[in-house]
């Protein structure tokens, strides 16, 4: 099971991800989709350009599992932000991968390197 960061459906939605990327993600996105409560409010809370982009944007989120941050995810996160200085919303998304035992699918690999015992995956190496 796979948990998308808020880039990768960014970029996923605006096709700016390989294509290999895109087929990867088009093989389980429709029956699987996993996002976590912060990217819900990140992607949503984005001024769009257009109304076109909002509903479509809005449209993924309703059609995903959301993953809210239940009292687990808030120990883990805490946990997290005590063993490593990670900001607060990118500890939450690796807390609720860690939970739930997904593998995180991001970009930035950067901000989740380290973080014992999470999986992840780059949007642009599938």
């Amino acid at each position: 099971m796979y948990l998308l960061d808020t880039n990768v459906v960014i970029h996923y939605l605006n096709k700016a991800l390989p294509t290999q990327s895109i087929i990867f993600l088009n093989e389980f996105i429709d029956e699987q989709c996993y996002v976590s409560a912060i990217t819900q409010m990140e992607t949503l809370g984005f001024n769009f350009k257009n109304k076109i982009d909002q509903n479509i944007t809005e449209t993924f989120i309703e059609n995903a599992t959301v993953l809210d941050i239940y009292s687990d995810v808030i120990q883990k996160t805490i946990s997290i932000r005590k063993s490593r200085k990670i900001d607060l919303p990118d500890a939450i998304i690796a807390a609720t991968a860690l939970v739930y035992d997904f593998t995180l699918i991001t970009q930035n690999m950067k901000d989740f390197e380290k973080i014992q015992g999470l999986k992840t995956l780059n949007s642009f190496d599938l």
